[in-house]
């Protein structure tokens, strides 16, 4: 979702502080823009002015003065970067070419991410008896046992009679059933192969390496993987594109992206697959937050949160749409795979049109190269711009701001802030794994499979607004806690829906994903607002890096439907209302101050709930964080 960030109050004590420190965080490029996550959307901190404009955190640089130069000759004011860039305005060609060629880069990222659950789909199997075998065909129809599954009898998928004793039955013309009692016969393994049903699909990696019975195991490990490479790639995204530049990455991670995926197509065995794939994973979400690092910088103030929404959400659910249009006419998983790859070439034109970011060539010190950028922005939207559009005595006083070092055990310094930030890990793991098991299980609905993906990927996009419009106006934990229970709630009513009824289930699954979607958006807005200034962007961090283990274990419990129907829905439903009631232990922070130090923190105090004022909020030194994020 996109981003509404911290309102700040004008304080005549930000008038002391250090001008330089203020102004080298208002010009340089900060990793506050964008928080490492899901998959799904991410976070930047922008701002929200009473007026409703949006503007970068970075960016609050009131009117303050210093001595630029030892002769006391000339006394000026320091700008922000968006201060200087103003003449360009918010939405002109420049601006709507950057926003929808960005967004379009990110549309690839939806359907890689899930292109999994076609890719590695399982279509129904029995095991194969081989054409040479002298059976009658009485005997070759009942070679295979009988199971109960949901209520019905179906062919064993991994067992069938012993060859050899039901080729001599047949050779002494006895008659299955009649004269043989079958439930008496000894039953082997397939030891020559399985026959796969091409009805929905034509080969997927499982009917390839045959990943099923013995190694069916390897199915929910092969998306895992994959995730685990998501994981990799949100350590080091930020890092490289802090040291090699925003635009230099994005491209780059593209390349990973659609070149390892080029490379599966090639794939002689399940291991090679699955370790391309990890790199594939590593270089989707790598792309993924670069792209949004460097949109959120080069935009302007309120054309931030547009990106954020529309731009990045939106035009990640239409990849993920896109996905089973795709599958359904490509169904095969090489054909699949080199169709996914086409869109990632496409990409490399827009090297030529989408511009580095100048905030990061400020920071290294590369001001010409900015400047060139930001004239020719000028020019495309017919603005005039300034001879000198950053003033060089401005600029050598720029100095990184120094931070106080925070670790990782500050979030665990006192009882209170460990409870925090436990329920925070759960909340954020257990979240996840309820959207990735309901994303990934969606084709193993009944009915057709393309459909409830794409209905799937389709609830999304009202999920990401309706939790937009409820942090608005609403208490966190309660409309978070209250989601929960929805999402939750109707993934337990599955079981009692009679077999019969799919329609109804399908509808329960997707009210579900709705719930469960709308809380995952949600979720960096509280953890953002929780915690104090000092860790915030390592409390967000750390909570992150929880959710990319939940949708690592979430593959196991589409496994579990393997063994029963209704079981997935059962331990999702059973997860999710039980994070629900750990939410409402949360302290609230809707209407609050945000906190500066530990010490600030607010008290885990149940269900209790006191908003402050509006009109004392807005007095408050420290601004407001109100964020939408996914």
């Amino acid at each position: 979702m996109g981003v509404w960030s911290r309102v700040p109050t004008v304080a005549s004590r930000f008038a002391t502080r250090s001008l330089a420190r203020s102004n080298a965080r208002s010009l340089l490029p900060g990793k506050a823009y964008a928080a490492q996550f899901p998959a799904g959307c991410l976070a930047a901190e922008n701002v929200l002015t009473p007026s409703g404009n949006a503007l970068d955190h970075a960016t609050l640089a009131e009117d303050r003065s210093q001595d630029r130069c030892s002769r006391g000759a000339a006394v000026s004011s320091m700008r922000d970067y968006d201060e200087v860039t103003s003449f360009l305005g918010e939405w002109g060609p420049f601006q709507r070419l950057i926003f929808f060629l960005l967004s379009a880069s990110i549309i690839p990222n939806g359907f890689n991410g899930m292109s999994v659950v076609f890719l590695a789909a399982t279509p129904e199997h029995r095991c194969r008896v081989p054409d040479t075998a002298n059976l009658s065909r009485a005997w070759r129809n009942h070679s295979v046992p009988l199971r109960l599954q949901d209520g019905r009898e179906v062919p064993h998928s991994c067992r069938r009679y012993r060859l050899a004793a039901i080729a001599n039955f047949s050779a002494l013309g006895l008659e299955p059933g009649r004269d043989v009692d079958l439930e008496q016969l000894e039953q082997e393994g397939c030891v020559d192969g399985w026959e796969f049903s091409q009805d929905i699909y034509l080969s997927t990696i499982v009917t390839e390496w045959s990943l099923v019975c013995e190694d069916d195991w390897k199915t929910p490990l092969t998306s895992s993987l994959f995730f685990v490479g998501v994981l990799l790639g949100s350590f080091v995204s930020g890092q490289l594109s802090d040291r090699f530049g925003r635009k230099s990455i994005l491209f780059a991670t593209m390349a990973v992206q659609t070149g390892f995926s080029f490379l599966q197509i090639f794939s002689i065995n399940w291991e090679m697959f699955t370790v391309l794939f990890v790199i594939v994973g590593m270089g989707q979400i790598s792309n993924y937050v670069v792209a949004f690092i460097l949109g959120t910088e080069i935009l302007g103030k309120s054309v931030r949160i547009l990106f954020s929404t529309l731009g990045v959400c939106t035009f990640f659910a239409v990849g993920y749409m896109l996905l089973p249009l795709f599958a359904y006419f490509i169904r095969d998983w090489r054909m699949l795979l080199l169709a996914l790859t086409v869109p990632g070439v496409l990409c490399i034109p827009l090297w030529w049109f989408i511009p580095e970011s100048p905030r990061w060539l400020i920071s290294q010190r590369r001001f010409r190269d900015a400047e060139s950028i930001i004239q020719k922005a000028a020019k495309m939207n017919n603005i005039a711009a300034p001879t000198v559009i950053f003033d060089p005595m401005e600029l050598q006083e720029l100095k990184l701001p120094s931070q106080q070092k925070v670790f990782i055990l500050d979030l665990f310094r006192t009882r209170n802030i460990a409870t925090i930030t436990i329920m925070s890990l759960l909340l954020w793991m257990l979240t996840s794994v309820g959207y990735f098991a309901l994303s990934l299980n969606a084709p193993n609905l009944h009915g057709d499979a393309y459909l409830n993906c794409f209905l799937s990927a389709l609830i999304e996009v009202p999920a990401y607004i309706v939790a937009w419009l409820l942090l608005r106006t609403l208490p966190r934990r309660y409309i978070i806690a209250g989601v929960l229970f929805l999402g939750g709630g109707v993934l337990l009513l599955i079981q009692l829906v009679p077999a019969d009824y799919n329609f109804l289930s399908i509808g329960l699954v997707m009210l579900g994903k709705f719930g469960i979607t709308s809380a995952f958006s949600m979720l960096y807005v509280f953890t953002a607002e929780l915690y104090p200034t000092l860790v915030r962007n390592m409390a967000v961090g750390v909570t992150s890096m929880a959710s990319r283990v939940g949708s690592i274990i979430a593959p196991y419990f589409v496994y579990l439907g393997a063994y029963d129907r209704v079981l997935p829905y059962i331990v999702m439903g059973s997860l999710t209302v039980f994070i629900g009631i750990i939410t409402l232990f949360f302290p609230e922070s809707f209407g609050m101050t945000l906190p500066e130090t530990l010490e600030q923190m607010q008290k885990v105090k149940g269900f209790g709930f006191r908003k402050k004022p509006r009109d004392s909020v807005e007095k408050e030194e420290n601004p407001k964080v109100l964020i939408t994020s996914f």
